[in-house]
């Protein structure tokens, strides 16, 4: 594995920067390749994550599909499942494994009660800025980047 070091030191005089830390953020979606939700997402969703120092973490992705506005106050079934498709939400805390580059999401709430516990996604740093995130399940490629 690539140890990052601190900028403007020597590498011999400095120690590696752990992931975890790098991950301390928050980060904007930049780009979704491979995911099977893909026709209910829209050609360019928006969307952010976040890590806190302290372990926790929250997501929110939203379509750039034209979604249907409610015609009363309360959805109809149609008008629910319509503002649900390609939208992800959840929240909980999250650890890394340096070693594997697997980051956990232990998801304690979500907008899918379904989607309950633990959510593995192998990672990539590509810099400092910004960082892939795989879903070990499948293909997918979540591209974040850091917003400053």
């Amino acid at each position: 594995m690539n140890a990052k070091y601190k900028r403007g030191q020597v590498a011999a005089q400095c120690e590696p920067i752990d992931d975890t830390k790098r991950l301390v953020g928050t980060w904007r979606l930049v780009s979704i390749a491979g995911s099977k939700l893909g026709p209910y997402r829209g050609e360019k969703p928006t969307g952010l994550i976040y890590y806190d120092d302290k372990g926790q973490m929250a997501v929110q992705i939203m379509p750039s599909r034209k979604r249907s506005r409610y015609a009363g106050a309360l959805p109809t079934a149609e008008e629910a499942l319509d503002a649900l498709l390609g939208y992800t939400a959840y929240f909980g805390t999250y650890t890394v494994d340096v070693q594997r580059r697997f980051i956990v999401h232990h998801r304690t709430g979500n907008v899918n009660p379904g989607r309950l516990g633990d959510f593995v996604r192998r990672y990539e740093f590509l810099s400092d800025d910004k960082i892939v995130l795989m879903p070990v399940e499948s293909n997918a490629g979540l591209t974040w980047e850091r917003m400053k």
